[in-house]
């Protein structure tokens, strides 16, 4: 009979060690943290939300003709004002198209000149007037098909910014179409992130926040300015824009960061997470 008392008791102390024991990690002599309750602080806990700087005007440079690049001096990183001449392609077969051109189109128009003398004098056919005429409006036409090629020959900077990568070299023949450079403007910056559908109740273009910026260390201040145009289905999220509030010459389109929201200058709480219906 005490054997089996004593084995009783062992079974009972099993019993009651075990619920601790459940809540203690493997291979750690830590508890577990409890599941948090509805409505508590814990609940609200937002997941982290990423953000990256991305430039609002960007864009890739392709060449619109056949040719040697003659004139490319920009490197990676150089800026250049908008206007500016970016790649020059050998264009001497089209600026002798364009003068060919003009001269044809001048030995048109003074021979329609005399054919309308002529014709005052009734010395000429209407007809002969009228292909005077037509052969005129078809060289200013060839003319100003000639002096677009030409234009082509020299690439400006559509915007001031700077080359964010070069694919070709000086030299260098290209084909129609081939790309040349890329180009963004670094100083009108934005910041796109994607964060859940449900802040939507709350978050509306012009709520403040700060970005905890990677590369730099430091938190820049910055507010919501557009949200996407649909919602992901699959993750429940939303793509969002915003910009930031003060101007900040070391940053660079590329760089990350987490987003700090408080959704309580928003004049309303976020959904709470986890509550039980």
């Amino acid at each position: 009979m005490p054997f089996l008392i004593t084995r009783c008791a062992g079974i009972l102390l099993l019993l009651l060690a075990s619920p601790l024991a459940a809540q203690a990690q493997p291979g750690t002599g830590t508890a577990m943290p409890p599941p948090p309750l509805p409505g508590s602080t814990q609940a609200l806990t937002q997941p982290d939300v990423r953000a990256q700087i991305s430039p609002q005007r960007y864009t890739i440079l392709s060449s619109q003709l056949a040719g040697q690049i003659t004139e490319l001096t920009l490197r990676e990183g150089d800026r250049f004002k908008e206007g500016q001449v970016l790649v020059g392609l050998d264009c001497d077969i089209h600026q002798a198209r364009l003068d060919r051109a003009r001269a044809a189109e001048e030995a048109a128009q003074r021979k329609l000149s005399i054919a309308g003398r002529l014709d005052q004098l009734s010395s000429i056919s209407r007809l002969e007037v009228d292909e005077a005429a037509s052969q005129v409006a078809m060289l200013k036409a060839e003319m100003a098909l000639n002096r677009t090629m030409v234009e082509h020959c020299r690439i400006k900077a559509p915007f001031s910014g700077r080359v964010a990568a070069k694919h070709v070299q000086r030299w260098q023949y290209v084909g129609e179409g081939e790309k040349l450079l890329e180009i963004l403007d670094d100083k009108d910056l934005e910041l796109e992130m994607i964060i859940p559908s449900r802040w939507l109740t709350w978050l509306k273009p012009g709520h403040p926040f700060s970005l905890r910026i990677d590369e730099l260390g430091r938190d820049v201040p910055a507010q919501i300015t557009r949200v996407g145009a649909k919602i992901d289905p699959v993750s429940q999220s939303v793509k969002v824009y915003g910009r930031i509030s003060s101007k900040d010459d070391g940053l660079l389109p590329g760089m990350s960061g987490i987003v700090s929201i408080n959704p309580a200058q928003a004049g309303s709480k976020p959904p709470q997470e986890g509550r039980a219906e």
